[in-house]
């Protein structure tokens, strides 16, 4: 007999849990569920549930409303916060049909609802949709921290730009934040720094790398790695709010930058944050062709060049006030530890 080989690994059940205080209903969801093909794991209240949480994979929790101590709608608080960043669905079942209680659910976080008594067919249904949607998260996040790779892996090529993409992203978070934007724009900037220079990755390393002048042909191989990190990136539905970023971050306030010649308002906002920081981080940068500025000296130009076209000049002067304020801050730390 032929052996049966195989060169990936053997795909795991998902995994689904279920909390429900009375332990007749538990064993029906049981039933069910491993009928289904799942793995099913068990709690009569929220402690062990979240305990479970903590030692088996669980993919989707089911969740009866009304337990005694922790209730459903807290548990799906609970359990959507452990789950930080990541899509963890929640199904709610209760015998609870009014839109109070719905819409306390959805405030919760609940992915979606199921009316006790309920139907095993739409039950089974709901849950098959929501761990689609789970995988095509995991996916989303999975094609992302390949394009974070290899961010890192094009920096480390080069001593002189490793670790600018992560600090421009952590500066232009910093700026955003100055600036009042909500958490979700925080985000976005944070994720634009870290992404705004991909299209290098298509450039070559001697060019990248080079001491000396460019020539007018390289200059203009240079100028295309905008156009280049908006192809790399554009398939990504979670990096949409990114791609003016990565497209215009060299256009300048005067119109004279590069893709697109855009001028002032005509260029992005988020474009716009990320051509400041951006500018600032090179310019406290060493570089192949020069050695980098002190952090008085970068802001020292950025003031004098604030209405010379390169930038928009309000966002240099709010820039510059957050700085001075971080400088001083920093300052009188010193003087208190003194």
């Amino acid at each position: 007999m032929i052996p049966s080989f195989s060169l990936m690994k053997e795909e795991r059940r998902p995994s689904v849990l279920v909390v429900d205080d009375i332990g007749s209903n538990l064993e029906l969801m049981e039933a069910i569920f491993q009928r289904a093909g799942y793995d099913v794991h068990m709690a009569l209240s929220a402690e062990p549930a979240l305990e479970c949480c903590n030692i088996y994979p669980i993919d989707i929790a089911i969740l009866d409303v009304m337990m005694p101590g922790m209730n459903g709608f807290e548990l799906c608080k609970k359990l959507k916060s452990l789950s930080d960043k990541y899509f963890f669905p929640v199904i709610l079942l209760t015998a609870l049909n009014d839109r109070k209680n719905r819409i306390t659910g959805i405030e919760c976080g609940a992915d979606d609802f199921m009316s006790k008594p309920f139907d095993s067919l739409e039950l089974l249904t709901k849950v098959s949709s929501l761990l689609k949607l789970k995988n095509l998260h995991a996916e989303l996040d999975h094609s992302e921290n390949i394009i974070f790779s290899l961010i890192a892996a094009m920096e480390s090529r080069d001593y002189c730009t490793k670790g600018h993409s992560t600090r421009v992203g952590a500066l232009a978070e910093e700026f955003g934040l100055f600036l009042g934007f909500p958490k979700k724009d925080l985000d976005v900037l944070k994720k634009a720094g870290l992404l705004h220079d991909i299209g290098k990755i298509g450039l070559s390393e001697q060019i990248l790398s080079k001491p000396g002048m460019l020539t007018e042909e390289e200059r203009e191989l240079i100028k295309k790695h905008p156009l280049i990190g908006e192809r790399i990136c554009s398939p990504l539905l979670s990096v949409q709010g990114v791609l003016p970023a990565i497209r215009s971050h060299h256009e300048r306030w005067d119109g004279c930058g590069f893709p697109d010649a855009l001028a002032g308002d005509e260029i992005p906002l988020i474009a716009r944050i990320l051509a400041v920081v951006d500018s600032y981080d090179a310019m406290v940068s060493n570089r192949p062709y020069r050695d980098n500025r002190t952090m008085e000296s970068a802001l020292s130009v950025m003031e004098t060049g604030q209405y010379s076209g390169q930038w928009d000049p309000e966002l240099i002067g709010l820039f510059l006030k957050m700085m001075s304020a971080a400088v001083f801050k920093e300052e009188q730390v010193c003087l208190d530890s003194r």
